[in-house]
């Protein structure tokens, strides 16, 4: 692949769709589970007094149920990554891709002034550098 690919003026902000999708850190874990098959998504924010504290994802619902966790009665914050990695929106999505196949994740929070603006995927970022 060429190492110049530019695309163009997309910032991060542009893959956000709507309000981020979160909940607080007590939920219990096949709430989440429902939430994630529910809404089509593969993280969770988990936010506390307005402040990302974590995230939630399709991996550490998997490790749950792996290490046999009671999914009606243990929280999210059992299984969630804390302070997670965050990206800023003005970010191009090649450089956030290049990252987060380095990093091996697949969603990061997106943040801005300490605000959740959303939840972007590697598939998201994937979409953005090929084009439609």
């Amino acid at each position: 692949m060429d190492e110049d690919i530019m695309i163009g003026a997309v910032e991060i902000r542009d893959l956000l769709s709507g309000e981020a999708r979160v909940c607080g850190p007590e939920l219990d874990l096949a709430t989440a589970a429902r939430t994630l098959h529910q809404q089509g998504i593969g993280a969770l924010g988990v936010v506390e007094n307005g402040r990302l504290v974590g995230i939630f994802t399709e991996r550490d619902l998997v490790r749950a149920v792996a290490e046999g966790a009671e999914l009606a009665r243990e929280p999210v914050s059992t299984f969630m990554t804390p302070d997670p990695d965050d990206l800023a929106p003005d970010v191009d999505p090649l450089e956030a891709a290049r990252w987060m196949l380095a990093t091996g994740y697949r969603h990061l929070p997106v943040v801005e002034d300490g605000v959740l603006l959303g939840m972007v995927s590697i598939k998201d970022l994937m979409w953005a550098i090929m084009g439609d």
